[in-house]
This record gives C-alpha cells, sequence and structure tokens, in this order.
C-alpha cells in the first residue's frame, strides 16, 4: 500500500512538474510562433495521412488490374503484336543498272 502512495506521488509529482515547464515555456518569448508552427504542422500531418489513406485504396486497383493483365496475358486471346521498324533501321541498297546485264560465271 505504501509502495503505491509513493509512486501515485511521483507521479503526481512529476505531472505538476510537467505542467509548470509547459506554462514557463508558454510565457518564453518566441512562444506564440512555435505554438503557431506545431499547430501549423499538426495541421499538414493530418492533411498527409488523409492522402495516404487514399493511397492504399490505389495500390489495392492496381494489384486487382495487374492481376487481371497477367490473367489476359496468359489466356492467349489477343493475336500476337505486329513489329513495326523505323526508317532509321532500315537498310535499303539500291544497285544502278546500266541496261545491259551480264552473268559472270567463275571458272574454277
Amino acid at each position: 500500500m505504501a509502495r503505491a502512495r509513493a509512486q501515485k506521488d511521483i507521479l503526481s509529482r512529476l505531472a505538476d512538474a510537467g505542467e509548470e515547464a509547459i506554462q514557463k515555456l508558454s510565457e518564453a518569448p518566441g512562444a506564440d510562433r512555435f505554438m503557431s508552427a506545431a499547430n501549423t504542422m499538426r495541421d499538414r500531418v493530418d492533411e498527409m495521412q488523409k492522402r495516404l489513406r487514399g493511397l492504399e485504396a490505389l495500390e489495392q486497383r492496381l494489384a486487382a488490374l495487374e492481376r487481371k493483365v497477367d490473367r489476359l496475358s496468359k489466356s492467349g486471346s489477343t493475336a500476337p503484336a505486329t513489329r513495326k521498324t523505323s526508317t532509321a533501321t532500315r537498310k535499303t541498297t539500291t544497285t544502278k543498272s546500266s541496261g545491259t546485264s551480264r552473268a559472270r560465271t567463275r571458272k574454277t
């Protein structure tokens, strides 16, 4: 019983000291700027939490879409993709003809 009373006394002393410290801090110069900054930060953190909750829903939608794409790609119901080559990668060769062509034969 005495031990519980001693613990309550210590806790109440700490609470009183904390209250006194907070009161002294509020009277300090610049405390009003600090408090406004703390309140602004609290508002911003609340807004950020709301946005992060929205990200969870987006992640779930993304996972569902990825599963759907996997399922569609495995079914093979899509036509094979045609590959287009750009004009920069094509090599064309032209030969000029003199009008007469003679086949050369090589003797070995």
